[in-house]
């Protein structure tokens, strides 16, 4: 009998019999193994991950990267320097009177990546989209804001197709005001708030409303916060922004950070300043995420990491040429306490404009970036080529980050990195000049896309390596049970089991916007046949925990993650 009749076979006799089980493998017990099974937490310090390169060249550098439910990801620089290296297709042109370089521009300036087939095709942005922002809707629409001189105040749109025929669609004049360097942050109600930009102390929401409330103005509201914490070299562009699970932002700008309700437009309560000083936003740009949120936990804590940055001053030194170290320190900071304060912690290195992303399995690799300058044109120097990776479930401290394999280029200013289906980390761009420039300078523009592929994708632990064969629905609703279906060679307990909703990011200048992964509440884990179990969890339990939309769903056993499996949360 096929293992696919005896599933169906069980699933049959489980809802006839509400207590049939054939066996039940609590989340609190273990099962014996008849040998000893690889660790991912053990695993050889050999063990520091693979690069490759995927593409030497797309044409543009990936000043921005968006993953969407179709396994292909958006892509896309500035139109303002001039032509790329990809030429529009059919012989098309971008003609614009207000662009600063070329009126009329026949290369494209985004790109659609298709992950499957390792190819790519030209997209069409009409204005410029240098330094922008963007969240993805619930029904996998990106929505690109702002950006440079034309395309300050419009608003773009990305549906993601199964054809060759989806491209981008502007909205001219839509923002309330110019948004560039500003953070976008989805909210529960599918909104997205957009907060900041240079020289912009207030925020705004799309889609527009008439209604009286303040919250939901059709124009901006001024954030004193952002004023406060201005300074002469702007460290407080690109805000690190949050959504936190009781529906309230943490918002961060230069060194202090705020709760902040969006709903009555009121800051609820100011953190204390993050020590030692100096700043972590644009152009300082340290990086910054919310650690896996956990339904398994009585009460749901929620811990903001900022890491690296430069000192204060590095900014203009570096325009006289004088770049200064970049910062070694990441900080924590528990917002669900009652009186929350920062921990600190050193990284193995230094590093600013480093990328931060939530892995599959909830560590945090960070990636990119230089050992001393800043952002901006020409201002960084000592690229950091090894990413690092901070294990949060690791309670020694001299065990939670632990340092990779070496990449070959260098990823400085303007680069990007996402995390794939699969479980790997894909770099791309890297343009710390004006114009793109492969000659005669020291780091010259990378048009190029790699893969990382953390050490959880080694051979060694195939044999604790889950794959999910099915999910009760693709379609998640809240509060609601669910069965994950997978195997694994060799099972070790069902306290090695956890499922987990990773929300993609979309990153440009070191932060990745939206990004966030939910640990579901695990019921129990149930053994089907030989290596077949099922996992039965409950959907998140508001969706000010997991906002409405598109999810990448990992089933993790022993620390290493399945692939993962689209999902739509609604």
């Amino acid at each position: 009998m096929s293992s696919i009749t005896l599933i169906l076979i069980f699933f049959i006799l489980s809802s006839l019999i509400p207590h049939f089980h054939i066996l039940i493998v609590s989340s609190s017990s273990s099962s014996p193994s008849p040998s000893p099974l690889p660790s991912l937490l053990s695993s050889p310090s050999s063990n520091q991950g693979e690069w490759e390169l995927i593409q030497p060249t797309i044409g543009i550098s990936a000043m921005h990267m968006q993953l969407s439910h179709n396994n292909k990801i958006i892509i896309f620089d500035r139109t303002d320097f001039g032509p790329s290296n990809l030429p529009l297709s059919n012989g098309r042109c971008r003609m614009d009177p207000f662009d600063t370089a070329l009126k009329i521009d026949c290369t494209a300036h985004s790109v659609l990546y298709d992950i499957a087939t390792n190819t790519f095709r030209s997209l069409t942005v009409q204005t410029d989209t240098w330094c922008s922002s963007g969240s993805v809707l619930s029904n996998g629409t990106l929505v690109q804001t702002g950006g440079f001189n034309d395309g300050e105040r419009r608003i773009r749109m990305f549906t993601p197709c199964f054809n060759e025929n989806c491209d981008w669609i502007e909205f001219p004049s839509y923002l309330s005001e110019r948004r560039w360097y500003a953070t976008n942050q989805i909210l529960p109600d599918n909104r997205i708030i957009i907060i900041g930009g240079r020289r912009q102390f207030n925020y705004e929401f799309i889609p527009k409303t008439t209604t009286s409330s303040s919250s939901s103005s059709s124009s901006s509201i001024h954030l004193s916060f952002l004023q406060e914490t201005n300074d002469p070299s702007e460290n407080n562009l690109y805000p690190f922004v949050h959504l936190l699970p009781n529906g309230n932002l943490f918002i961060f700008a230069n060194t202090r950070s705020i709760l902040f309700d969006y709903k009555q437009n009121v800051v609820v309560k100011e953190f204390p300043e993050i020590p030692g000083g100096d700043p972590h936003n644009y152009p300082s740009s340290g990086s910054s995420v919310l650690l896996p949120l956990d339904e398994n936990q009585i009460s749901m804590e929620a811990t903001i990491m900022i890491c690296g940055g430069a000192p204060r001053g590095s900014f203009e030194a570096a325009k006289g040429k004088n770049f200064m170290p970049a910062l070694k320190t990441c900080g924590f900071l528990k917002v669900t306490d009652s009186n929350p304060s920062w921990i600190i912690e050193n990284m193995p290195m230094a590093r600013v404009m480093g990328d931060m992303l939530i892995l599959p399995n909830g560590d945090v690799i960070i990636i990119n970036g230089a050992g001393s300058g800043t952002a901006g044109w020409e201002n960084g120097r000592q690229p950091v080529l090894t990413p690092v990776i901070f294990r949060s479930s690791e309670t020694k401290s001299d065990k939670r980050f632990s340092v990779m394999s070496p990449a070959s280029r260098p990823r400085l200013y303007h680069s990007s990195a996402i995390v794939l289906r699969d479980g790997r980390v894909l770099v791309g761009g890297s343009n710390p000049h004006v114009n793109y420039n492969f000659t005669g300078v020291e780091f010259p523009t990378d048009l190029s896309l790699e893969a990382f592929s953390p050490p959880y994708l080694s051979l060694e632990f195939d044999l604790v390596r889950p794959t999910i064969w099915h999910v009760t629905n693709k379609i998640l609703g809240y509060r609601v049970f669910y069965y994950v279906t997978f195997t694994v060679a060799k099972f070790a307990s069902a306290s090695e089991v956890s499922v987990r909703l990773l929300a993609p990011s979309f990153t440009t200048h070191s932060f990745g916007m939206n990004q966030r992964m939910v640990v579901l509440k695990l019921i129990g884990v149930t053994m089907v046949n030989l290596d077949i179990y099922y996992a039965t969890v409950v959907g998140p339990s508001t969706q000010e925990i997991a906002p409405p939309g598109y999810y990448l769903l990992f089933l993790v056993h022993a620390g290493v993650p399945s692939s993962g499996e689209w999902v739509q949360l609604m």
